[in-house]
Order: structure tokens, then C-alpha cells, then sequence
């Protein structure tokens, strides 16, 4: 089965080398689509060095900071059109332990998607301040709530897809960023009928750079869980 691990990059020069070299690790079924949006420290240089290097990594540049949300569009548009048959979303910057990945391609065999959990049987996240602990497990109970989808972490990133779940999307529909880019898409793999399935990971915050987050894809999010919630009941979805 052809694999995809679909990593937007954005400042990950410090990362980007050791993690692509995890995940190919990983299994031979594995490649990369390193998808960096001309970021500043040269890590669209490194993605191209690593693809010259290893016909396993593909790289994909944008013109500029366009978005997680628009990246795993690209990303999803590029497997589909490539026919891979599991396509990943994961963090380029250790948050996601590349270790899992055979975890997941395990876990495919009875589920559409299968979904990284940070709060399946209690809490499995290291080194954020509680602050920000508080802040995700409690905008996933609203979530949850709102949507009404069994899914406990529904802002999870890192996740695997048979490429029919993709393929059933509208990926020309979705236009959120963030926190509200992985509910959209998680919700609506559920309400097409897709079994989805969680298994718990440990996430760390990031070993180098910067943190993505900002108060307007926390907002996005916020409001984006009653349009799903209405589209959902107009059947429009």
C-alpha cells in the first residue's frame, strides 16, 4: 500500500532533516510531501536537498504563509492525483512521534480514519503549560458537544486516511485554518458514514522553533462548530 506522510513546514529548518528521516524510517511503504510556504530560515532549501537525496521525499513551495488549512488541501489534492492509498497528516516538529506510524497503518485495516487521540482514557500531553492544556481539552468537549460527533480529540493533527475518505470530501469546500481545519475535516468524515476510530499518542510540545497557534485560529475554530452544526441539519455538508 502506497503511503503519503503530508508535513506543511513553515520555519522548520532545525527540525525538518531528523524528522523526515524518522518517518522514512518507519516502513518502506512510506514517502514525504514536504509542503513549506517559503519560509524565511531556508527550510524549503533543506526539504530540496533531502528530495535530491531520496526519491522518497516529494516538496511542494508555496508563494508565502498561506495556512495549515490550505497546506493539507494541497497536500490531500497531490495524493489523490498521485494514487496513494493512506495519507497522513503529521506535525513536522517531534510533536507527533514518527514512531506511531506503523501504529496507524496496524489500525487501518478496520477504520477510514484513524485518529491520533490526546484524551483517550485521561490526558497524554507533555510539556504544555495548563493554561493551554485547559484551553484544548475543553474547546474539544465544546466541540464535541456542538457537532455532536463521538470524537474526543476532534482538533487532532495527526491522523491517517484512506484515500476514499479524501476522495468523498469536497476538498474545494474547505477553507479553515488550525485548530478549526481538523474538526472541519474530522467531522466531516464522520457524517459521511466513514468509520473513524481513535487511538491514544503521547503529544510533546515542539523541541525547536515556534508555536503556530494565535488567538484568531482559536477564534475560527470557536464559531466554525455552529456552521458545521447547521450544515449538518440542512443536509448541505
Amino acid at each position: 500500500m502506497k503511503t503519503l506522510v503530508v508535513m506543511p513546514t513553515y520555519d522548520e529548518a532545525d527540525n525538518i532533516t531528523e524528522i523526515v528521516s524518522q518517518v522514512l524510517s518507519q516502513d518502506a511503504s512510506v514517502e514525504v510531501l514536504i509542503i513549506d510556504d517559503n519560509s524565511p530560515d531556508g527550510t524549503g532549501e533543506i526539504a530540496e536537498t533531502l528530495a535530491a537525496q531520496d526519491s522518497r521525499v516529494h516538496v511542494f513551495h508555496r508563494k508565502g504563509k498561506l495556512g495549515l488549512g490550505s497546506a493539507y488541501v494541497a497536500g490531500f489534492k497531490y495524493a489523490l492525483k498521485e494514487g496513494y492509498d493512506y495519507i497522513f497528516e503529521m506535525d513536522s516538529d517531534f510533536s507527533h512521534d514518527p514512531k506511531e506510524i506503523g501504529n496507524f497503518l496496524k489500525n487501518m485495516g478496520d477504520a477510514d480514519l484513524v485518529i491520533g487521540s490526546r484524551y483517550i482514557g485521561g490526558v497524554s500531553v507533555i510539556n504544555w503549560p495548563m493554561s493551554r492544556l485547559l484551553l484544548s481539552y475543553f474547546a474539544n468537549m465544546y466541540a464535541r458537544i456542538v457537532v455532536g460527533a463521538p470524537i474526543r480529540d476532534l482538533t487532532g493533527g495527526f491522523k491517517c486516511f484512506k484515500s476514499n475518505v479524501l476522495d468523498a470530501i469536497d476538498l474545494n469546500r474547505i477553507h479553515s485554518d488550525g485548530y478549526a481545519f481538523q474538526i472541519e475535516i474530522n467531522y466531516k468524515a464522520y457524517r459521511k458514514g466513514f468509520k473513524v476510530k481513535e487511538i491514544p499518542i503521547i503529544f510533546v510540545e515542539r523541541k525547536a522553533g515556534k508555536s503556530k497557534m494565535s488567538k484568531k485560529i482559536i477564534g475560527e475554530a470557536f464559531f466554525l462548530v455552529y456552521r458545521l452544526r447547521i450544515l449538518s441539519l440542512l443536509r448541505k455538508l
